[in-house]
Formats: structure tokens, C-alpha cells, sequence
């Protein structure tokens, strides 16, 4: 079982298989191709020398991905599909984009946070998420905004928003982790800088042997069931309920007429009740969760001193 597998795997080999994750949003409506202020440089056009300067800064192992809405060019608005860095990729990706459109930025909010939740579920809840988006307004869908931000932030993704020579703060400002303003290209380098240098910052979440001791005496079904739920809880598309694990939809059969049954003198004597298989009450998963929480957010702390 791939579960039991990774549990059961060497600490160097754990932290090869996550990474920190982070998916750009980058506003392509028409208001884009206006100049910025005081300069005679249009601001998709500053945006993408900033990502494409400041990006190099970001560590290797760092996941990059760059979703792009209302461009007119585009075939696919995920201009470059969240996954490693590849310089002269990325910046030919970045490169793509024409200001065209208007600005869905509530759709596209969720779009970023539920690959990220995707990712965050092959990782088993290991490394970051951090959804960065760059835009010059405010969204048309704005219900779509006031409805999904607060549910991607209790998600646990980072949510940062630079504002790109607008007159006033965005809405935004107040309800997400960070808000800078970007009135001319250097404050925009600048505002990118000091959100991806957050990402750099060193720290482990690797386990180490003692985590597993604590975990040892928990049965291993239980064991799979807790880390099977911590993997899956809470990483199903924003705006969608959580599904159950491990519990399967009823089948549904189709069966011919019933024939009325011939009379019997008697009945037969009842066959004995065939085994049970033995399975762990609820409360035993629900305490080994809170283990191997427990165990998880202790090992995160260490690491982060």
C-alpha cells in the first residue's frame, strides 16, 4: 500500500518527495496595457520583467506554476502547468501573454487553489502552498471572490495580492496573508521579491526516527486510516464538500421478477453467521488522527527553529 510504503520510508527518502509549491495569477485584462504611472512602460509588460528577474531567486526545489486569465493569445491559461522551474521555459511562458479581456478573477482563484490542493494531496500534506496573484482591479465576479477567498485561506494556502498602479487598494487587501502596492515597475520587483523570498526560507518538515516509534504501537490499519484521512481532509476542490474515506456508495443490482417460492414442509435450520471481518471502531482512527497531528505539528515546529 503506498501509504504504508512512504510511512515506512527513510527520512532522506521522505524529503525528496515534496516540495514547496507556488501558483502566479497574472492578470491579462485590457486595463494592462495601460502605462504605468510616470513611465512609458505598460504594466503587463513590467510585470513580466519583474517574474522573469525575480523567479530566478527562488530555490530549485521550489514547484512553479503560472495561470494567466484574459489574455486573447492563449490555447491554455496554464501558460506554465505548476511543476519544477525551468528557466528559459518559464520565461518564454511568461513571455506569452497579450492584455485583452476582463477580469473573472474570482474563477480563477479557485482554478490556482485547487491544483494546489491536488499537489498538497500527493505530498500527504507536506511543504507549502502559496497562491500569488499580480493584478491592476477589481474582479467582475466578485462574488466569486467574496466566496472562495476565506475558504482557500481556512484551506491553509498562503494568499498574496500586489495591486499593479491602482488608485486605491484592492478589496482583496483585507482578506488575505499580504497586500502590497505596486506603483511602478521597482516597487513591483520589489513587492515579488519580498513574497517569493518568504519561500526560501529554511526549514524541514522531514520526520525523524522517534515519530515513527510513537506511531509504532498504533495497528497499522488505524495507522492508515489516519494518515489516509489527514492526506485527503481538506483538499477537495474549493467550494466542494469533503468526501468520506473509505466509505463506498451502495451497489446497485438489477434482479429478475421473483418467482413465488414452492411451499416447503418446513424450514430449513439457519446457517451459521459467517466470520466478521474485524474492523477498528471509530474512536481508535479518531485518536490515532490526533496523534499523528499531534506528532506532525511537534516534528513542524522543531523544524522551523
Amino acid at each position: 500500500m503506498a501509504i504504508l510504503a512512504f510511512l515506512a520510508a527513510s527520512p532522506a527518502v521522505r524529503a525528496q518527495q515534496y516540495h514547496d509549491n507556488v501558483v502566479i495569477i497574472l492578470d491579462a485584462s485590457g486595463s494592462m496595457k495601460e502605462k504605468v504611472w510616470g513611465s512609458n512602460v505598460d504594466k503587463i509588460t513590467a510585470a513580466k520583467a519583474a517574474l522573469k528577474t525575480v523567479l530566478k531567486t527562488v530555490p530549485e526545489s521550489t514547484h512553479i506554476g503560472l495561470l494567466v486569465f484574459s489574455s486573447k493569445n492563449l490555447r491554455d491559461e496554464w501558460v506554465y502547468p505548476l511543476g519544477p522551474r525551468k528557466d528559459e521555459e518559464l520565461a518564454r511562458a511568461i513571455d506569452l501573454p497579450e492584455a485583452y479581456d476582463g477580469t473573472p478573477l474570482g474563477r480563477y482563484l479557485k482554478q490556482g487553489a485547487d491544483r494546489l490542493l491536488q499537489e498538497r494531496a500527493k505530498q500527504f500534506g507536506y511543504g507549502t502552498y502559496r497562491l500569488l496573484v499580480v493584478t491592476d482591479g477589481e474582479a467582475q465576479d466578485q462574488n466569486l471572490v467574496e466566496a472562495y477567498t476565506p475558504e482557500i485561506i481556512a484551506r491553509g494556502i498562503t494568499v498574496d495580492v500586489i495591486g499593479v498602479n491602482m488608485r486605491q487598494a484592492h478589496t482583496l487587501a483585507t482578506k488575505v496573508h499580504s497586500y502590497r502596492r505596486a506603483n511602478d515597475p521597482a516597487a513591483l520587483s520589489r513587492a515579488l521579491a519580498e513574497i517569493l523570498g518568504e519561500v526560501s526560507q529554511t526549514r524541514t518538515d522531514t520526520a525523524g526516527g522517534e515519530a515513527f516509534a510513537l506511531l509504532a504501537p498504533i495497528p497499522a490499519e488505524v495507522a492508515a486510516a489516519a494518515v489516509q484521512a489527514l492526506s485527503v481532509s481538506g483538499n477537495q476542490p474549493i467550494g466542494e464538500r469533503p468526501k468520506k474515506v473509505g466509505v463506498a456508495p451502495p451497489a446497485v443490482t438489477s434482479a429478475p421478477p421473483a418467482r413465488p417460492a414452492p411451499p416447503a414442509p418446513s424450514p430449513p435450520p439457519p446457517a451459521p453467521a459467517p466470520p466478521r471481518a474485524h474492523k477498528f471502531p471509530g474512536w481508535m482512527v479518531v485518536v490515532a488522527v490526533v496523534v499523528v497531528i499531534g506528532i506532525l505539528r511537534g516534528l513542524a515546529k522543531r523544524g522551523r527553529r
